[in-house]
């Protein structure tokens, strides 16, 4: 393994045969400067494999799934030569062996306007945990310009999943708030109207929605 310079990279990125891997959190991926990097989001064509994915049991069939095979050739890069190096060495255990190291992604990529970048498409309307967490502690996280907002924890007919934890300051909204029971579609506009605002929402209200992920259970009524 090698370290290779944004130049280098530049000329590896047009062949078929390499793969860019981004093993940021997604969040980077996805647009936001999380390191205070000039430009947010990913090298052009490149591929999001968080670092921490690779600790899980299938981690190999994730990268099988995103087609990166052992006869490509891989260029890894991160925020911290660390992860790329962990990285890289996850993958070399797993018989690849064409694997270059890219360590300047802040400082060069995404500071140098001319080398291509890509983000997700209103990434902003899909915040992360930092930004939340700077918004209820009284901080104006990157893209909030406005007075109120509500944080909603929404569930289907399943407040324990609210009572059990939930984001600080976050209020329940049961999905059956918006939608009818009866033919499974939206309430009318009245009706919707009528329901945000017994939650506090009007229409200059920022809302951040969430829900939590818990396990399908044969047991519960309601999964």
């Amino acid at each position: 393994m090698r370290e290779i310079t944004g130049a280098e990279l530049v000329e590896l990125s047009n062949r078929t045969e390499v793969k860019i891997i981004d093993i940021r959190q997604v969040d980077a991926y996805n647009g936001w400067s999380l390191r205070g990097e000039k430009r947010g989001g990913h090298i052009a064509n490149a591929k999001s494999l968080p670092v921490k994915w690779a600790d899980y049991i299938d981690w190999i069939e994730v990268v099988r799934h995103k087609d990166i095979l052992p006869e490509h050739t891989l260029v890894i890069y991160g925020y911290e030569k660390a992860d790329i190096e962990k990285a890289a060495n996850r993958f070399l255990k797993a018989g690849y062996y064409n694997i270059s190291l890219y360590c300047g992604f802040v400082e060069e990529w995404s500071a140098i306007d001319l080398f291509p970048m890509n983000r997700m498409a209103r990434y902003r309307n899909l915040v992360h945990a930092q930004w939340v967490q700077d918004l209820i502690s009284g901080k104006r996280p990157d893209g909030y310009d406005n007075e109120k907002y509500v944080i909603v924890h929404a569930h289907y007919r399943n407040r324990n999943a609210y009572l059990s934890g939930h984001i600080p300051g976050a209020i329940d909204m049961d999905t059956l708030a918006l939608e009818a029971p009866e033919t499974w579609n939206r309430r009318t506009p009245e009706e919707l109207k009528e329901s945000l605002e017994n939650h506090g929402i009007t229409s200059d209200t920022t809302v951040i929605l969430y829900g939590r992920y818990m396990s399908p259970d044969k047991a519960d009524p309601f999964p």
